[in-house]
């Protein structure tokens, strides 16, 4: 079997109202999708995390480096490609880029197989997964403190035991948001917070003293995320848990964050860290750490699928009798072709969700959606890699 195509779709879709986050707003959702095709007809899908047309420029300048290969030899490929753009891709854009390389790859060879993904990585040690709804984006207009509370009240009903909100714009406001949306859920369901890096260490500090009696599960990516020695600061100078990693980059550049103890909670994401192959190696490292890996989810439900499959196979974290099961980060603010691209949407059940158990990623995709939502398609016609 080798790969004899490798295709690039990059989709997007505007938004009815633009979302707001601590270093900006998006008017857009969009994703960068790799399609692989092998010989022997089968096709493999990723997807990467970022921007979306620099990541499928990125992807067709592996071709050199895939035209012609055996898809099943997964960490063969994954080392090639990036001991051939490490001097330029230890982090960043060919990373996410060979993320979503990998994870099609991977589907490939489950469906060689006729088996999950999970079957090929030792699994499952779990079937379903208990999610928790992200959302909390701020919006261009009204009052957060109403749009706000309505929208994590939607989530309480819906069933999710756990729900994540945005700060990252001013320590009082925020302070006083969490605690308003702490009344509105009750005190037993999970609250988790998320800056996108938008404080500095002083601020970050001050927004965990004082909300540290609201019972918050974890502060994340409370100041930006290649500055270890802040994050460790945050960490000591205030009690809630902290979170980070969905800018951080395979087993190398989460060994610092292991190593120096800042972070409590990785979130690598599977569409960015290294794809499949890369992110079991990081889960390992975290368990040998005692640190727990709860996967960063933001993208089709192709990327969705990627870490239902990884969560099938994470360890329990810590190893004892009542382990600490990871969750699954459920994305819920709007985006037309998140499920559209599937034939059978991935959804939650009273906030669980259940992992596929079909060959490859466990999804069909629905060909009429991608070329509705399709900005460009291109085939992978092989380029010399230059930079």
């Amino acid at each position: 079997m080798k790969i004899i195509d490798v295709r690039t779709h990059v989709l997007e879709a505007p938004l009815s109202q633009s979302l707001g986050h601590s270093f900006g707003t998006s008017a857009t959702r969009s994703a960068c999708l790799v399609e692989i095709e092998t010989d022997n007809g089968l096709i493999g899908w990723g997807e990467c995390l970022g921007p979306a047309g620099i990541n499928a420029a990125t992807v067709r300048a592996f071709g050199t480096y895939l035209l012609g290969a055996d898809p099943c030899a997964t960490e063969a490929i994954w080392q090639t490609i990036y001991n051939q753009f490490r001097d330029r891709g230890q982090k960043g854009i060919i990373i996410a880029a060979l993320s979503g390389v990998d994870i099609a790859l991977w589907d490939i060879r489950g469906k060689a197989q006729g088996v999950p993904i999970y079957r090929l990585m030792g699994g499952p040690l779990r079937t379903r997964v208990q999610a928790y709804a992200s959302g909390g984006f701020r919006l261009d207009h009204g009052d957060p403190f109403d749009y706000t509370i309505r929208e994590v009240k939607e989530y309480a009903a819906q069933g999710f035991s756990g729900i994540k909100i945005k700060v990252g714009r001013d320590v009082r406001e925020d302070a006083e948001l969490v605690k308003a949306v702490r009344q509105a859920i009750g005190p037993s369901r999970k609250l988790m917070i998320d800056a996108n890096h938008g404080y500095d260490t002083i601020e970050a500090i001050a927004l965990g003293r004082q909300i540290a009696d609201q019972n918050i599960e974890w502060f994340e990516e409370p100041v930006v995320p290649e500055d270890l020695a802040s994050y460790r600061e945050v960490k000591m100078a205030q009690p809630i848990p902290i979170a980070g990693g969905e800018c951080e980059y395979t087993r190398w550049g989460f060994l610092n964050a292991l190593t120096s103890r800042s972070i409590d909670i990785l979130q690598p994401d599977t569409c960015a860290a290294g794809g499949l192959s890369e992110c079991k190696k990081i889960a390992d490292m975290a368990t040998a750490f005692g640190v727990r890996y709860v996967p960063h989810v933001w993208g089709t439900g192709i990327g969705l699928a990627a870490a239902l499959q990884l969560l099938a196979v994470l360890p329990d974290n810590p190893p004892r009798i009542n382990p600490c099961e990871p969750l699954l980060e459920f994305d819920r603010t709007e985006h037309a072709f998140r499920q559209a691209i599937l034939t059978h949407p991935l959804e939650h059940e009273s906030g669980w969700v259940q992992i596929p158990s079909g060959p490859g990623l466990g999804i069909e995709i629905n060909s009429d959606t991608i070329k509705e939502f399709s900005k460009t398609s291109t085939t992978g016609s092989p380029l010399q890699s230059s930079y």
